[in-house]
This record gives C-alpha cells, sequence and structure tokens, in this order.
C-alpha cells in the first residue's frame, strides 16, 4: 500500500502479475528520492546513449561552413533544425586505432570495434575475438546498480558471435557496438516486444504456471496488471504530477499497441513452420526504428537505466532503401568513387537517418523532468566509425552530441578540433555521469570547449 504522507522513492514501480512498472520522475519524489551522486550533479539523474551509423557520410553535405555559434545547418543536418540550440556538431574527432595498424582490410569491421572502445581490435575470425570495454560499459560497471537495467543495447540488425565478415575479422566486430570485457561483446536486441518486456518485466517465460495462466485468461494490456496500484497512487498525486502519470501510462500504452498490431499483422516477419516466434519485429524498416528509438526514450523516462546503444544497421551494412528511391545497397554506393549519382543517393540514405535522430530528440524534448525536459538531462552522441566511406578514413569523423548533460554543456554551437582523440569526449561525458576513469583508449584528455 502507499503511503499518502510519504514522499515517493525514485525507485518506486506500479507491480501486478509478473509485472513492475518503474515511474518517470514525479515532483512527489522530490531531489531527497535520488541517489546521494545524482543529488551532488544537481538533482536530476543523467543519462547517456551512442546512437551509430555504418559506413560513413558525405562530408561535404554534412559540416557546417563555420565554427561557433553563428552557422548554417547542411542539407545532411538540416532536419535538426527545430533541436539547433540543443546540439553540438563537433569536427576533427577521430579514433585511430581503428585504422589498420599493419592489419590491411578490415576498416568496416574495426571502425565499429573501436568506435566506444577506443581499441584496435585483434584480426580474428575465430574464436579469439579480443577489443576492449566499451565506454558505455565502463559507466554501467559503476553507475548500472542505480537502476534496474545496468545498460540496454537496441539494433534493427541481429549480433553475430562467430563467423567472417571483413577481410578476416569476425562478424562479431562488425555487428556489436557495445563491450563488457574485451573478448565479450554485448548483443543488442533488435525485437520490439522483448525489449517490451525486459523493461516492464511481463515476459510470460518467467511466470509460474498460475500467473501464465492467469494472464493467458485476460490476455490485456500490462497496465491491467498494475491498475489497481496505478489507481493508489493517481489518488495521492497533485495535478501537476497526475497529468504526468496519466501521459507516461499513455505512451506505454501507445507503444505496446504499436508492437501488438505488427504481431498481428502480415506486416510482421513470420516464422517458418516450427520456428521460433520472431516476437514484433515490423518489416516497415521505418516502424521498426521508431518503435526501437521510442523504447529507449520510454527506458530513460522511466530511469530504467541511464545508459544505452542503438545501431540503425550492422557495420558495412549493404541494404537497400527502396521507400527513399534508393535501390542499391548501402555499402556498395559508400564507395562512390566521387560517382555524382551514388552521392545523390548517399545523401538520401544519410538525411533519413539524421530524420530518425530528430524524431527521438523530440521524444525526449516532448518529457517534462524537474523544470526543464529529458532532452536537457541526456547526452546523445550520434556519428560513425568512419568519416567517408570511399577512403575508410577514420579521421575528422561525422559526430553530434545532442542535449545539455544536466546544464553542463553549451549547446547550439560547431566545435572544430584538430584531430583529437574522440575518446576525450567520452571521458567528458563520464564526468558528467559522475563516472571516475582517467583514461580510455587513445584519449589525451577531456575535451575541451563543451561547457563553453
Amino acid at each position: 500500500m502507499l503511503n499518502r504522507s510519504a514522499r515517493l522513492s525514485r525507485r518506486t514501480v506500479l507491480r501486478g502479475v509478473g509485472t513492475a512498472l518503474a515511474l518517470p520522475w514525479l515532483e512527489a519524489m522530490g531531489v531527497g528520492s535520488l541517489q546521494a551522486g545524482d543529488a551532488a550533479r544537481g538533482g536530476l539523474p543523467r543519462r547517456m546513449a551512442f546512437l551509430y551509423v555504418p559506413n560513413g557520410v558525405h562530408m561535404p553535405d554534412w559540416t557546417p561552413d563555420r565554427a561557433g555559434s553563428d552557422f548554417r545547418l547542411p542539407a545532411t543536418l538540416r532536419p535538426l533544425e527545430p533541436f539547433r540550440n540543443d546540439l553540438l556538431v563537433l569536427s576533427g574527432l577521430a579514433q585511430n586505432n581503428a585504422s589498420p595498424m599493419g592489419d590491411e582490410g578490415g576498416d568496416h569491421a574495426r571502425s565499429l570495434a573501436c568506435f566506444l572502445t577506443g581499441s584496435h581490435p585483434l584480426k580474428t575470425d575465430g574464436a579469439n575475438i579480443r577489443a576492449g570495454v566499451s565506454i558505455d560499459q565502463v559507466a554501467a560497471f559503476q553507475i548500472g546498480h542505480k537502476t534496474r537495467l545496468s545498460s540496454l543495447e537496441l539494433g534493427i540488425d541481429p549480433s553475430a558471435q562467430a563467423g567472417s565478415c571483413d577481410s578476416g575479422y569476425s562478424c562479431a566486430y562488425s555487428s556489436n557496438i557495445s563491450w563488457r570485457a574485451e573478448n565479450l561483446p554485448m548483443p543488442k536486441e533488435v525485437d520490439p516486444r522483448l525489449v517490451f518486456d525486459r523493461l516492464f518485466g511481463s515476459r510470460a517465460d518467467k511466470l509460474s504456471p498460475a500467473e501464465r495462466a492467469k494472464r493467458k485468461r485476460r490476455e490485456k494490456s500490462v497496465l491491467d496488471f498494475v491498475r489497481e496500484d496505478a489507481r493508489q497512487l493517481h489518488s495521492n498525486l497533485g495535478v501537476t504530477d497526475r497529468r504526468k502519470l496519466d501521459e507516461y501510462m499513455g505512451a506505454v500504452r501507445e507503444i505496446e499497441l504499436r508492437i501488438t498490431r505488427f504481431e498481428a499483422s502480415d506486416d510482421c516477419n513470420r516464422p517458418a513452420p516450427g520456428a521460433a516466434r520472431p516476437g514484433g519485429i515490423p518489416d516497415d524498416l521505418r516502424e521498426h526504428i521508431r518503435l526501437m528509438l521510442d523504447l529507449l526514450a520510454l527506458a530513460f523516462q522511466a530511469d530504467a537505466t541511464r545508459i544505452a546503444t542503438f545501431m540503425f544497421a550492422n557495420e558495412a551494412s549493404n541494404r537497400a532503401y527502396p521507400f527513399l528511391n534508393v535501390p542499391d545497397g548501402h555499402h556498395d554506393l559508400s564507395h562512390h568513387g566521387r560517382d555524382p549519382k551514388k552521392f545523390e543517393k548517399i545523401r538520401a540514405i544519410n538525411r533519413f537517418h539524421i530524420e530518425q535522430l530528430a524524431y527521438l530528440l523530440g521524444k525526449l524534448r516532448s518529457m517534462k523532468e524537474g523544470e526543464g525536459t529529458l532532452l536537457d538531462q541526456v547526452m546523445v552522441v550520434y556519428g560513425s566509425g568512419i568519416s567517408d566511406g570511399d577512403r575508410h578514413n577514420h579521421d575528422d569523423l561525422p559526430i553530434l552530441l545532442a542535449g545539455r548533460g544536466g546544464g553542463t554543456i553549451r549547446t547550439g554551437r560547431h566545435l572544430q578540433y584538430n584531430a583529437l582523440p574522440l575518446n576525450n569526449l567520452y571521458l567528458s561525458m563520464l564526468d558528467r555521469m559522475g563516472v571516475k576513469a582517467d583514461r580510455h583508449g587513445d584519449s589525451t584528455g577531456r575535451l575541451g570547449m563543451l561547457d563553453g
């Protein structure tokens, strides 16, 4: 039972049969509900996400015309115009350990394996894979205990742990961005239903036979199983918190309905007879991406985790984009040979990915938290481990940083650096997350100018 006189704990959840629905931050929780480290940094928890796109980008349409705050967003970045003041464009950052270093081919595998680890991966297509601990997992080791999920790994293409994918490099390198240990990649989840179940503890295979029978009889929304807790909580909240709770539960239900719709329709991938059920994976790439980004935003809103990664595709992906009038494979196009027709198609793919980033930022900005929005509390890195897909270079990478990091980042600028390690940015982000680390990969210190 909820105590009318007590403040809510930040860890309060609504419980039901096999369900634990975490709550967004409410005024009734107060700063006192936060853990000491969060209170010391100004109250609300900070979160960070890393979004990855493969095959580089068309840099002439990516790089702003000038440094500072007086810049224009180029063609590829134009969908981010509504978020211009919530954004940093970071030029001149590099991941030098993705370079061959005598290993010759395999730039795609190295670019992804190095992107968050900062480490040069061992060239092997056997079981003896070795990269490094990725920056998201460095954070998860230290602060993952503060949330129900220490980290969340999401994507569109499944992860592989074996096989040869790129010039003698294991497929593990080109399909996993997150590494728990130097030989242990963290497979990403690509099924929206499984992510939803993981966030809200509603997986039927974890229930007792009696609980499974009860859920089967009812076959209703996850919200139905927490209805009594929700009703009691609602009666004890103020007007603002009631509205926020209603909006949050509405968002949960909306995502659940979309997943259920695809599971029941011909738009959802169907297994062969006798094969395992794939769940709610839409055939429509656009809907698949947006469902996953909605779930990422919801996970941050509920403080189910503060650390996430998302891959739009595995590295060297040769996916075609027919809905963009691009029937050619992305990887094939990235080897453009300066062909203007290929440039045009690459631009369309790059812009589509940026539109999805804009969608996520819009979701985060729509979620109220404290005196601001969730976008004020997050740091979202978007980028690729390759700059130009034809050159396979790992310097002057396309990197964006969105969100204000709890007010510690002065956004709305294009910052130009001179061949500094991307890992310097990651160390600066760890500082803002309350995570201690002296170095990462080839870091040379913290990245300057972020706070102005």
